[in-house]
């Protein structure tokens, strides 16, 4: 009889060896394919920031991926106060406070307000708020040219509105003013996404500590103030970051109803300055003002963006 022979089986040792050997491939490929996307991602953004410091001889006549051999701040500082818009010879920088103007109370308004809608709808729910979360969800989905007219006659009367006020007291609050019809209108459009990102949060936060504040005789504002407010933090960022984002970087409505004179946002007046038709084309200059213009978005996600995934995930449990 012949023996039986069983089969060779690896030893411990080389089947650990295997696997540190494969695990080492799968990170050189997933980290190779991040790195190749990223520079991918981030080419336009050193493109710009490269020419914006080049001089118009340096462009012309060298590489647009080569660094700037003698670096100049002078299309900067032509882009933030010399630069045309238009037939207008004055600079970003008006526009830049504009768009300030236009974003920070649209931004700090839409945020509250979500916040204050999110709270109702999770901690002191009434006969059909399903139906109106809906509604506001439906909002989200709309998309922005179809909203253009309606909202056009409804900042027309808005305006006429002031007028009367101006006549009868003297003030019109802003009615009729294009950063304030801005603001109006970045608040409504605004309203359904920071409503469903507070609604979210809130209805994986405990409802007990409610109830509690109920029973110690706490008001509804108070404990909004004093218990929702202080525990918001994560979703608060991400509502921060989510609508200066969309708000800043807005063309069409600015376009609409602040897209001429002094009152146009940065938006609008960087669209203006690429695609003048007077003089030379300063790729330089720009390119500069392209960057001014992305510098408040970058700024903010460099500062907060790590609490903008933190923020998602907190709010994402329930739902």
């Amino acid at each position: 009889m012949s023996a039986v022979t069983s089969p060779t089986r690896p030893s411990p040792t080389r089947q650990a060896s295997s696997g540190v050997r494969a695990r080492t491939l799968n990170r050189i490929v997933i980290y190779g394919l991040l790195a190749l996307f990223a520079i991918f991602y981030l080419m336009p953004l050193f493109v710009m920031l490269v020419t914006s410091f080049k001089t118009m001889d340096e462009i012309q006549n060298g590489n647009m991926l080569s660094l700037p051999h003698a670096p100049t701040f002078a299309p900067w500082i032509k882009a933030w106060s010399e630069v045309c818009s238009g037939l207008t010879c004055v600079g970003m920088k008006g526009y830049f406070w504009n768009s300030i103007k236009m974003v920070v109370p649209a931004v700090l308004i839409s945020t509250l307000l979500g916040a204050l809608n999110g709270y109702v709808l999770t901690k002191w729910r009434f006969r059909g708020h399903i139906l109106v979360f809906a509604m506001m969800l439906f909002a989200c989905f709309i998309p922005f040219q179809s909203v253009l007219l309606p909202m056009a006659t409804i900042l027309g009367s808005l305006g006429r509105f002031g007028v009367t006020l101006q006549n009868a007291t003297g003030f019109n609050f802003g009615l009729g003013n294009s950063t304030v019809n801005l603001v109006f209108v970045h608040v409504v459009y605004g309203l359904g996404f920071t409503t469903l990102f507070f609604r979210n949060y809130y209805e994986a936060f405990p409802t007990e500590l409610v109830k509690a504040a109920q029973v110690d005789g706490a008001s509804f504002f108070q404990i909004f103030r004093r218990i929702m407010l202080p525990n918001s933090l994560p979703i608060i960022v991400v509502t921060v970051i989510y609508q200066f984002t969309n708000i800043w970087n807005d063309f069409l409505f600015a376009s609409a109803y602040a897209g001429s004179g002094d009152v146009m946002p940065m938006t609008v007046a960087l669209n203006n300055v690429v695609n003048t038709s007077t003089g030379v084309v300063e790729y330089n200059v720009n390119m500069a003002a392209a960057m001014i213009a992305a510098l408040p978005t970058l700024i903010v996600y460099v500062v907060a963006g790590r609490y903008f995934v933190r923020g998602l995930m907190a709010g994402a449990v329930k739902g």
